[in-house]
Formats: C-alpha cells, sequence, structure tokens
C-alpha cells in the first residue's frame, strides 16, 4: 500500500510527456481527477490522458506549445497567463476552491493546532527541522503556504528548514514519508484514505492566504472530447466529488 501510493505522489513530480495529452491537472488533483473520470466514462465519455504537476510549468509549457487540451490550474494566475498569451479557446472557469492544511505525519513532535502556535513554538525551540511546501515560485499552494508563513512571521525563520516539492504532490510526499515533521499541504492531498492513515491534520483560515481558485480554459489545441469533459467537470456529479475530496465549489 505505500508504496502503491508513493507511487502516485511520486507521478506528479515527472514532466509531462512529448506526445499529446488531453489534460495538464495540478498536482491537487491526483485523487480526485481519477474518480471524476470513472464518472465521466461510465456516463459514455472517452477518458482522457492526464499530466500532474504544478500549474506554474504547465503554464510555461503551454505558451511554449505543449500540446494539451484543457489545463486544470490550481488557481487563476496561470490560467491568467494562458489567456494573456492567446494560447486559450475561450474564458478561464472557476470550477472549485483549494484548501491548505498543517499536516502532521505520525511521530512527529509538533501539535495539529489551527491557529498555528505550536509550530511557531516549535520553528524557535529546534523541534521542528524540515517543514515541507510546494516551491512558491511556480506552485499556488507554496504560495498560499508563504503567505500564511508570512502572516504569522515565520517566513524568514525558517528558510534554512524547507523542503520544497515542485509541486503540491510532492511536498505531500515528503512530509508523508517523515522526512519532513510538518508540511502545509492541499486538503485534497490531506484527505486521501492512502494519507490519512500516515498522520493528522487541521484545516487553516481560508482569510490567511489568496484564494486558490482552481481554473480551468481550453487551449488552442481543444477538440470536442476535451470540450465535453470541461462541461463534466462544471456539472453536478463532478462537483459532488470534488466537494468529497475537500474543494469547495463555487
Amino acid at each position: 500500500m505505500k508504496r502503491h501510493w508513493l507511487g502516485i505522489l511520486l507521478a506528479a513530480v515527472l514532466p509531462a510527456p512529448t506526445f499529446a495529452q488531453h489534460v495538464a491537472a495540478a498536482a491537487d488533483l491526483q485523487f480526485a481527477l481519477p474518480e471524476i473520470i470513472a464518472a465521466y466514462v461510465k456516463q459514455g465519455g472517452t477518458a482522457p490522458k492526464v499530466s500532474y504537476g504544478s500549474s506554474g510549468n504547465f503554464a510555461r509549457q503551454i505558451l511554449q506549445g505543449a500540446p494539451f487540451e484543457l489545463f486544470l490550474s490550481a488557481d487563476q494566475t496561470y490560467v491568467d497567463q494562458v489567456i494573456a498569451g492567446q494560447r486559450n479557446r475561450g474564458p478561464g472557469v472557476h470550477y472549485a476552491t483549494g484548501r491548505l492544511v498543517l499536516f502532521l505525519p505520525k511521530g512527529s513532535p509538533l501539535v495539529a493546532d489551527r491557529d498555528l502556535t505550536d509550530l511557531t513554538a516549535a520553528v524557535h525551540d529546534g523541534r521542528l527541522k524540515r517543514l515541507a511546501l510546494a516551491n512558491p515560485e511556480h506552485a499556488p499552494y507554496g504560495r498560499a503556504a508563504r503567505e500564511v508563513l508570512e502572516r504569522k512571521e515565520l517566513w524568514t525563520a525558517v528558510q534554512g528548514r524547507l523542503a520544497l516539492g515542485d509541486n503540491a504532490a510532492q511536498a505531500t510526499q515528503f512530509v508523508a514519508s517523515g522526512a519532513a515533521q510538518a508540511g502545509l499541504i492541499a486538503l485534497s492531498l490531506a484527505r486521501a484514505p492512502e494519507l490519512a492513515a500516515r498522520g493528522a491534520y487541521v484545516t487553516l483560515p481560508e482569510h490567511w492566504h489568496t484564494p486558490l481558485k482552481q481554473t480551468l480554459v481550453l487551449t488552442q489545441n481543444a477538440g470536442a472530447d476535451a470540450q465535453r469533459f470541461a462541461d463534466f467537470l462544471r456539472g453536478p456529479e463532478a462537483r459532488a466529488i470534488l466537494g468529497r475530496s475537500g474543494f469547495g465549489t463555487p
């Protein structure tokens, strides 16, 4: 089981293949999207091919001509970049909202509290050796984590202790494996059964960071199948799955 879910998370850090893909998906969709695809196929749809990774890296690849047809970003910023670069077909659509959590693996010396009082204490008393989060430079959850740490006046103090994942899934792998004593990760990943059994988490207040508006956009390469799948993602069945996975739905 451990190898199975670690393999799933590791897949999210691999670069996108050079052959055509249908969907470039933010890593926080790693567990929710397969269930959505299964429901889509059950209704007669064609299963899309999916690559998971950081939204910023995917936006850059699409702007450089990568043959994705549908981009599922973890926030609106990178969809706006694709639109500004005229690589889109149609507007961006806000289809879900992500949430950030503090996740502690089993055996962590920290306490999971929503106001991060013990995390603050652990930074100063030395209990925190490594803090996992996605890279703020191109991963929306990393940006949100940085905003939280800046709000708590911890960003400067943790600089030498950061375990930066290329995306949300890799940051989750770091903390779930015990390589970090704490992690600021996506609720959708923390709620996955394979991960929930390996630690505890608390959901952080939404107003502590810029909203993680999951936004989709069809690219210039989009065909009819991509359009149909995008329509399904905005429908009630997909929204129900996203809700169960920890996303807010607009």
